[in-house]
């Protein structure tokens, strides 16, 4: 399977070393011979070569913060545009793991459109696409007759999607509660400890949950377009982000969390999706609540079916070699179901 990685910073490069660490059980155990053949990034160069790209020259290369060190070998073809790359790869596969734009979700949805066009399957770790090109993107992928997957954009490799769709098939799934941004369940848990709130993001950090402008995170942006994503994949509700009713918890305070203490609750930042919307807040869950048993940067997930009642899914929701299993994840998804 010839694939083409857009992006290769923490995910890509996570997902590189995968493939590298276990291309001999990959091949034994599903008999899948990934050939990752074309690498885009944004400032860092490209490099496409049909025969395919050596894993350990491109983890050197990238280290040393460019792919212009990534050894000259016959065929291979640098510094192409990215649609060019693209259009030329030959790829079965288009793996989009750029930066997030929540405002256009581009050029990523552009590549996605070009992917279709050449006959190829399209996985996404970029929430922006998803969120915003939604319908168009899965329209596309049925007219093409090919895959569009995207389980890293909600939960890393955590397969929320993957239960949603596939486990839970004959289920109705009525609504869903989630605990869906690390960064702010771990703050929650230390403001929990009597860490203050600008303690707590201090930490978040200086332990690389949180980014220097962590304003995605604790203003419930993240987990609104995770929101957006799981209304569109399951509800079929293509909804903007001003359509949706976001706080984050930067107003919380120790009083309020110990108040919540004080009654036998805890308060999360909970996404909560149904047919007809979302909203993300931070609410007082009961500790017998599973959701409020989440503790440190893990994420989590309630669907609330009519079989079965509620299923919850805890596990990592971000993470180098998280959301790199991700792309894996959904790449043998495919590969099971294209005849041998």
């Amino acid at each position: 399977m010839k694939l083409v990685l857009i992006g290769f910073g923490t995910v890509g490069q996570g997902f590189t070393e995968i493939l590298r660490d276990r291309l001999d059980e990959l091949r034994t155990r599903y008999g899948f011979r990934p050939l990752l053949v074309g690498v885009a990034t944004r400032s860092r160069g490209t490099l496409l070569h049909p025969d395919g790209l050596d894993f350990d020259a491109l983890l050197t290369a990238s280290a040393g913060g460019s792919l212009t060190a990534y050894p000259d070998t016959p065929g291979l073809l640098r510094d192409l545009p990215a649609l060019e790359l693209i259009a030329r790869s030959d790829a079965d596969v288009l793996l989009e793991a750029s930066w997030t734009d929540l405002q256009s979700a581009q050029p990523a949805t552009d590549y996605c459109r070009a992917a279709f066009d050449a006959g190829m399957h399209v996985i996404l770790a970029n929430k922006g696409p998803v969120a915003l090109h939604y319908a168009d993107l899965h329209a596309r992928a049925r007219s093409a007759g090919r895959h569009l997957r995207f389980e890293g954009t909600v939960m890393a490799g955590t397969p929320a999607l993957a239960l949603a769709q596939e486990a839970l098939a004959g289920c109705r799934i009525d609504f869903v509660r989630g605990i869906l941004n690390g960064t702010t369940n771990y703050m929650l848990t230390q403001m929990a400890e009597g860490q203050p709130y600008a303690d707590a993001l201090a930490t978040a950090q200086r332990l690389g949950y949180a980014e220097a402008d962590p304003t995605a995170d604790v203003g419930g942006w993240d987990a609104a377009a995770k929101a957006m994503i799981l209304a569109a994949a399951l509800f079929d509700q293509q909804l903007t982000l001003d359509q949706l009713d976001v706080t984050g918890i930067t107003d919380l305070t120790i009083t309020q969390i110990n108040a919540a203490a004080a009654a036998g609750e805890r308060y999360k930042l909970i996404a909560e999706i149904t047919p007809s919307g979302a909203r993300i807040a931070p609410l007082r869950l009961p500790l017998t609540d599973p959701l409020a048993q989440v503790s440190g940067a893990t994420n989590a997930i309630t669907y609330q079916t009519d079989l079965l009642g509620p299923v919850t899914l805890i596990g990592a929701g971000a993470g180098r070699l998280e959301t790199g299993y991700a792309l894996l994840g959904d790449l043998l998804a495919i590969h099971r179901q294209i005849p041998q």
